[in-house]
């Protein structure tokens, strides 16, 4: 076995020797080999430049050791133990057989630090065995299928049960909803009006506050300094390859075989080491057309395949549950099939992470969209996007408010993720949820400036299909941290507290309140009838008509400021149109809680690729891919 010691020195010699890798190859891995601190066979590897098959079967013959086919001889699965999966992941290593005493481990990366780890994991009795890596993946996930879909599904929910929506209200809660719509009924039929100026009164005084918080974080926002982003670039320059840490990356798919390419290819044009990456694309067992797409696009060594089992709910986050079981990075990001990070985006979180206080456990970048000219919708979709990434989480990261997390581009500490048990699969805004469960256990968030640009949605009923999920999510959200309003005062504080009510139920009420005050407004407006003077008495009839035109106004004035930052001024002409995406939110608010009662864990699926942007993307990243 001590003739493993020495796999790196002859791994160039011998695969060129059998004319596995080219002259050109093998200088060029020598050289990333190095800078990476990683060695040769990862380099080829996860460059495509030798077929895996040829590798491993020319590991097993030069050092006279088994090569297992693990399909054919599956792993014995009472020798592995379910606390050890990071390690067998980590270390691309599990025990296989163990006879008349002696422990076989498979291994796809022989060397010393392997035998250092079998030998202290299994003893000195131990015989090493040659299997491929994605082989060695796909067995572990077999043995464990069971138990982590399990996990996936129901650990948030029996380790901290009042952090999880499977509850969609608890018994206090309907009592105290079943009290204010009594008394509201009891108002009514007391004392009609002076119960309907009361109603009036707080909603106007909501929209109020609303309107006013958030002006305050676009002001805040703004102030961001760009010295920061210029230090952040030379922080990035100085970073060494080889002192990188290992990152998983998570991407989650369902019915996207058309986008896989374009995915694959921004992935690979990550400014970051290959061999440091632990690419997993999450795909549902029954979701047969992507899985053929996955595996006819012959990926890289660094990508791997994660089927999840069929499981109700199904749900994203429940698949990236599943999939983190498998993880082996210190470090975890979500991107979404259609994802296009900046090359850099990994550096600058390593970066960030290094610089801040050991309790900030993500870093969430910017979101925006790459087909922004296509139509009305994605100019809209665009001018939201700036204002909420761009100016608003800002204000709230200055302010030190709760951040509620983007469905991608979240960088998360992989230590922290799994202590919090990750994501809760029945709230289908998880992001957001996690992002204010992560602030109640004292962990913090911050903003990075490096963006991932996105599709935006093209059809007005697809968006409508996605903002309603997204608005009944922040339902979810509100019902699951409100049931202990005490608690959530004394950890997120008072002012996280109004960022939370303002910034998620302001995002959900305006929509659902919106329709009722335009009815009015307009039915007044046609008829001038004075049936609504008795619900505005002066004060109140001053303020909402402040809300009316100062309200609306400033946020039609910001969305024109949106797209500056990035020199976007085309867009400006058309935040004037605004009324119309307000409408589509309203509509989307008011499906999202009909859902919320009839099915409030459905997953309304996005359909992604619309864009007429789609198929030359796809030219390209094949071009690219056939190129390399």
């Amino acid at each position: 076995m001590g003739n493993l010691l020495s796999i790196d020195s002859w791994t160039g010699d011998f695969l060129a020797e059998r004319n596995l890798v080219s002259a050109r190859q093998l200088n060029e891995a020598s050289e990333l080999a190095v800078r990476w601190g990683s060695n040769l066979a990862d380099v080829m590897l996860t460059k495509n430049w030798i077929e895996p098959e040829d590798y491993y079967r020319a590991l097993a013959d030069r050092f006279s050791v088994e090569q297992v086919d693990l399909e054919k001889d599956p792993l014995d699965p009472d020798l592995l133990e379910v606390a050890e999966v990071a390690n067998y992941m980590r270390e691309l290593a599990v025990p296989w057989r163990c006879e008349d005493g002696v422990t076989t481990i498979v291994t796809s990366r022989p060397g010393p630090e392997l035998i250092l780890y079998a030998r202290r994991k299994w003893g000195a009795s131990v015989k090493i065995g040659i299997a491929s890596k994605k082989q060695i993946q796909q067995a572990v996930q077999s043995v464990f299928s069971e138990r982590f879909l399990h996990a996936a599904v129901f650990d948030l929910a029996e380790h901290d049960p009042v952090m999880s929506a499977q509850t969609v209200f608890t018994p206090v809660q309907l009592v105290v909803g079943w009290a204010m719509l009594s008394a509201f009924a009891l108002g009514l039929a007391l004392a009609p009006i002076p119960t309907l100026i009361a109603l009036n009164l707080v909603m106007t005084l909501f929209y109020l506050g609303n309107f006013l918080f958030k002006a305050v974080l676009i002001w805040a926002g703004g102030k961001h300094q760009h010295a920061s982003e210029r230090q952040m670039d030379a922080a990035v320059g100085l970073l060494r390859d080889e002192d990188l840490p290992v990152y998983t990356v998570l991407v989650p798919m369902f019915r996207e075989p058309d986008v896989l390419p374009i995915l694959a290819n921004a992935l690979r044009e990550l400014d970051y080491p290959t061999s440091r990456l632990d690419i997993k694309i999450v795909l549902e067992e029954g979701d047969q057309l992507t899985i053929d797409a996955a595996t006819a696009l012959g990926l890289e060594d660094i990508f791997e395949i994660i089927l999840v089992p069929p499981a109700q709910p199904q749900t994203k986050p429940k698949a990236c549950n599943y999939a983190l079981q498998f993880a082996r990075g210190d470090f975890l990001v979500i991107y979404d099939a259609e994802d296009k990070p900046e090359p850099d985006q990994l550096k600058k979180v390593v970066v960030t992470f290094d610089r801040s206080p050991a309790n900030v456990a993500c870093v969430q970048c910017r979101l925006n969209y790459f087909n922004r000219e296509e139509n009305w919708l994605t100019r809209l979709f665009t001018l939201d996007y700036s204002l909420w990434f761009d100016l608003m989480l800002p204000g709230l990261e200055k302010l030190k408010v709760p951040i509620p997390l983007g469905g991608t581009s979240n960088h998360f500490r992989m230590d922290v993720l799994r202590e919090l048990r990750a994501w809760d699969p029945f709230n289908v805004t998880e992001d957001a949820d996690l992002g204010i469960r992560l602030t109640q256990k004292g962990y913090e968030v911050r903003l990075v400036a490096s963006t991932t640009f996105e599709e935006a949605n093209v059809s007005q009923l697809n968006w409508i299909r996605q903002r309603s999920r997204w608005i009944k999510g922040y339902m979810q959200t509100m019902l699951v941290h409100t049931r202990r309003p005490i608690h959530l005062v004394r950890s997120i504080g008072v002012l996280g507290l109004l960022g939370f009510i303002f910034f998620i139920g302001g995002t959900m009420l305006s929509g659902l309140l919106n329709p009722v005050f335009w009815a009015i407004f307009v039915l007044w407006l046609l008829t001038e009838t004075g049936i609504f003077d008795p619900l505005f008495p002066p004060v109140l009839l001053y303020l909402s008509v402040f809300n009316l035109l100062a309200g609306n106004g400033l946020f039609i004035f910001v969305m024109m400021l949106a797209p500056f930052r990035r020199n976007w001024l085309s867009l400006v002409p058309y935040s004037v149109t605004v009324f119309w995406y307000w409408v589509l939110m309203s509509i989307a608010a008011w499906k999202g809680a009909w859902q919320l009662i009839t099915k409030p864990f459905y997953w309304e699926k996005t359909e992604h690729g619309l864009s007429k942007h789609t198929a030359a993307e796809v030219s390209k990243a094949q071009a690219s891919q056939t190129a390399g």
